[in-house]
């Protein structure tokens, strides 16, 4: 059975688990029936021009998990910023692990989706927020069809989230192949402040597919902070699709470092309803093999006196893929506006490839928007500065590499995930070097 009709099959049954009320019943159903008729992206769709899901879709994924045995912090360990104080909301197979977690609900919710589902104290903010902002896309509506678990996180007015909260999902291997469909609500209220990490990371080489959606709502003057450390095995394919809705003099950044992973698509949506709003996207991507990573980003400017900036790095080796689709647009309404974007890319290896394509829709006459794209190699006159200082060859292609990155690096918030991004980029490059960006 293709995976298509395994999904819809399934619907019915996951329905019948699930006891939630009358409104997310029929955004449910009406999500199903929406891709029912869509089907999996392909090649055929623009925004899919440059990734095929054929070869991630012809595993013969389990659609609901087994029982996993309990994971032991030691043996996890390394996947978490271990050395901050942090909220923790941590899945196994798609199941809350309450051993491994540390949530609260002083003064603020940091808890799980399908308390908010469920529990008839959270319907008024569900019916506010839930599949409000997401988009009618075949994947997006699948995950809303199948939404169950996840992190709920609510933020209110005039609060400051005094520690970082971890996200991480953890599969097992339990099953032959698993798929896996995570769902985040984020609600940041007037005035507050949170800083977010997520990460999904498979513990074997076992077949994961997982379509996540994430909802974040920053409402007037929130500051919204979202790390997201994507650096799995190759036989683990993410499918990530992230929608930012933006009020008045909020500011919301996304930071997302693509380092491994079989197939990885970021879809990341801004829309900015409200003025004086600031939207940043920065990302480092360093893959090799042939591995896969697409970024498709949109800005949508709605309203005068906003910025948007994104910045985007990318080191490609082997025979690896990286694909760019970033989109800005701006309505004849939002004049001042201030867009700037940039991906640049270097190729180590005859055999990768990129593909880039900025794109600016503008319908306003007083804007300063720009775009661009670039891609070579790495400087010949730098390298040969370099070695004639004596440093190795390999060195010195790691800190050329390490400074392409950096402007994307300095703009980390929490100087220990900071830290760790570097040991990570490092360990890419297979270098050490004994400082820090």
């Amino acid at each position: 059975m293709e995976l298509k009709e395994k999904l819809l099959s399934s619907f019915l049954a996951f329905e019948n688990q699930v006891n939630v009320d009358s409104y997310v019943h029929d955004v449910r159903s009406e999500a199903i029936k929406t891709f029912e008729d869509k089907g999996f992206p392909n090649k055929k769709d623009e925004a899919w021009k440059y990734t095929s899901l054929n070869k991630v879709l012809k595993e013969d994924y389990s659609v609901f998990a087994k029982d996993a045995e309990a994971l032991d912090y030691k043996d996890v360990k390394q996947y978490f910023i271990h050395d901050i104080d942090s909220y923790k909301i941590v899945f196994i197979d798609g199941k809350y692990s309450s051993h491994l977690s540390e949530t609260t609900h002083d003064g603020m919710d940091v808890c799980l989706m399908s308390a908010a589902l469920t529990k008839p104290k959270y319907h008024v903010v569900i019916k506010n927020y839930f599949n409000k902002v997401a988009k009618d896309e075949s994947l997006s509506a699948l995950n809303t069809a199948f939404s169950r678990e996840g992190a709920f996180i609510h933020i209110p007015k005039n609060k400051l989230a005094e520690k970082p909260i971890q996200i991480i999902h953890f599969s097992t291997g339990n099953e032959s192949a698993l798929m896996l469909q995570p769902r985040n609500l984020i609600i940041v209220d007037e005035n507050s402040h949170v800083q977010i990490i997520e990460r999904h990371q498979s513990l074997t080489d076992n077949a994961i597919l997982t379509n996540s959606v994430t909802e974040i709502f920053a409402n007037k003057r929130a500051i919204v902070d979202y790390y997201k450390v994507q650096n799995d095995k190759q036989t683990s394919s993410l499918i990530d699709n992230t929608y930012i809705n933006q009020k008045d003099q909020s500011h919301v950044s996304v930071h997302t470092f693509a380092f491994g992973g079989k197939l990885t698509r970021n879809n990341l949506n801004f829309y900015q309803n409200g003025e004086r709003i600031d939207s940043t996207m920065k990302g480092i991507t360093i893959i090799g093999d042939k591995q896969h990573v697409d970024h498709n980003t949109l800005v949508h400017h709605i309203e005068p006196n906003c910025e948007s900036h994104q910045d985007y790095k990318g080191i490609f080796g082997d025979s690896s893929t990286g694909v760019f689709n970033g989109k800005v647009v701006v309505e004849k309404e939002a004049q001042k506006t201030n867009a700037f974007q940039a991906n640049n890319n270097i190729l180590i290896s005859d055999k990768a490839t990129i593909n880039t394509k900025p794109q600016l829709e503008i319908f306003a006459d007083d804007v300063k928007c720009s775009h661009g794209c670039t891609i070579g190699q790495l400087d010949e006159s730098a390298m040969f500065y370099l070695r004639s200082r004596g440093i190795p060859e390999k060195e010195a292609k790691a800190l050329l590499m390490y400074a392409f990155a950096n402007n994307v690096l300095e703009s980390v918030k929490i100087p220990e995930l900071k830290k760790r991004i570097n040991k990570l980029i490092a360990n890419k490059l297979g270098v050490n070097i004994g400082f820090d960006l």
